[in-house]
């Protein structure tokens, strides 16, 4: 169960299947995290890249807030099922685009052909922290990021992910953002 914390559907429930694995972002951290992105983006006017979505919060936090396109990337077909049918409910289908697939396949197809004011990953916890490093790199040397965007990955907060592109970390407990600017201009190739 996760709630929607702000914007048209603000205190909104929204409750998975018990049998889904998941681990949605808490409400503390969401709220800080949005707290940050809305002082710096207008979120009508801006496009987001939600990768591991599972099942949904950031999406619809996204879409609640007016954001009008919102790409959201999950591999378990549960999941997206789920992401779908909420947004038709929820009067968001248009906003919400949802890809059925594996994030490093789908970053790697998709190289090059769209980018986002916000590209947000919310990897398994478990996952190595090499991959972290390779899911960065796939994101920002392949123009996922706008030039005024931001990569936040979201992981536990005793993993500390050094990268040039770092530009800050914010820890909320066990959960911590981190935050990574885009590659200049003139290293942007792979």
């Amino acid at each position: 169960m996760f709630r929607i914390i702000s914007g048209k559907w603000k205190a909104k429930k929204i409750a998975a299947p018990k049998n889904f694995e998941v681990r949605p972002t808490t409400d503390f951290a969401k709220e800080a995290l949005f707290s940050i992105l809305e002082n710096k983006y207008d979120m009508q006017s801006i496009s987001v890249l939600d990768l591991f979505a599972g099942i949904g919060s950031i999406t619809f936090e996204f879409a609640s807030r007016g954001c009008q396109n919102v790409t959201s990337v999950e591999l378990n077909p549960k999941h997206t099922a789920f992401i779908n049918t909420t947004a038709s409910e929820l009067d968001m289908a248009l906003q919400i685009n949802v890809q059925r697939g594996d994030v490093f396949d789908w970053l790697k197809k998709f190289r090059n052909k769209k980018s986002f004011e916000i590209v947000f990953s919310d990897a398994p916890f478990e996952m190595e922290e090499k991959k972290y490093h390779e899911l960065i790199s796939l994101v920002l040397n392949n123009k996922y990021l706008k030039e005024n965007g931001v990569l936040i990955v979201e992981h536990q907060s005793r993993m500390k992910l050094d990268h040039p592109n770092l530009i800050d970390t914010r820890k909320y407990g066990n959960v911590s953002f981190s935050f990574f600017e885009p590659n200049k201009e003139d290293n942007q190739e792979l």
